[in-house]
């Protein structure tokens, strides 16, 4: 994803922000990332007071005012510091493709949990959490997801999702913390390829989809499909509306050119919400036990 920090979309059709949300930070991890780029750029310029965090990439402020931080989620010292002073949080740090279990269980479980104990310390009022759709990556292409769908992970790293996802309700249950889970499809300029048709969320609409959810009134917890307005999306995005997110962006518009392209997925893929992450130490039927 190729990000340029002079764009600009329009103003969000969220809804008001809360008086709560008027003041202190919002802290936004993984800022070094490829959504955090995105959100880092445009969240500013729509009066969010942001303090840009990442673990191992230091940032340079793109403004001589702008609140830069770097540290490992999983040292309380840091999160101590990152959480200071901030009333939500807009977790984008992690592990973000398939990856040996260690290094998700380091990344996607021991610093979420640390994230949370921070949040319970210093009274943070909402964690906006980078869900994924490979959560529910083995389901069928033919199938249209609710938000009470079962989770169908399609590798270790849609597992740790699923466990994120649980995680934040529990924090809310057990601690009033409120969440959001935000399952994110394809976040990209435009629909590269015909999957993208289905799971595509703009950059236009990422940024006004995670405007609303720092604004939203109280959500308790709330999973959000993170998709635009396309035709053959795979979930129903029923939450949206409750936050104010209206996506603008339809992948219908690049239909034409994106199904005259090539299609780089295998047969085993195309049959499967999660595309390529569930191909990836698959066992094909015919070597699985029961055959």
């Amino acid at each position: 994803m190729n990000l340029t920090t002079d764009m600009t979309f329009p103003a969000p059709r969220c809804l008001p922000p809360e008086p709560w949300a008027a003041s202190g930070k919002v802290l936004l991890t993984g800022a070094a990332g490829n959504v955090g780029r995105l959100l880092r750029a445009e969240l500013p310029r729509h009066g969010i007071a942001l303090r840009s965090a990442s673990g191992h990439q230091p940032l340079v402020p793109n403004a001589p005012d702008e609140d830069v931080q770097q540290g490992d989620l999983r040292d309380t010292a840091v999160i101590d510091r990152l959480l200071a002073g901030v009333h939500t949080v807009v977790h984008m740090a992690g592990t973000s493709i398939e990856r040996p279990l260690q290094e998700i269980i380091d990344n996607n479980l021991i610093a979420l949990h640390a994230l949370y104990e921070g949040a319970r310390r210093h009274g943070v009022r909402r964690i906006v959490f980078a869900s994924s759709n490979h959560a529910f990556g083995m389901h069928s292409v033919n199938s249209r997801l609710d938000l009470d769908a079962p989770y169908r992970p399609d590798t270790l790293y849609g597992l740790s999702k699923a466990w994120g996802e649980l995680m934040a309700r529990m924090y809310w249950d057990k601690h009033g913390i409120e969440g959001i889970a935000l399952r994110i499809g394809s976040c990209e300029k435009e629909p590269a390829n015909p999957r993208h048709l289905s799971t595509w969320l703009s950059h236009e609409d990422t940024v006004q989809l995670v405007l609303c959810c720092i604004r939203a009134p109280a959500v308790g917890f709330m999973p959000v499909w993170g998709v635009s307005d396309n035709a053959r999306s795979y979930w129903t995005p029923k939450a949206a509306d409750a936050i104010g997110y209206q996506p603008q962006s339809r992948s219908e518009d690049h239909a034409e050119r994106v199904l005259a392209g090539p299609n780089p997925l295998d047969g085993v893929a195309r049959q499967f919400q999660g595309g390529s992450f569930v191909t990836q130490d698959y066992t094909p039927p015919g070597q699985r036990p029961h055959d």
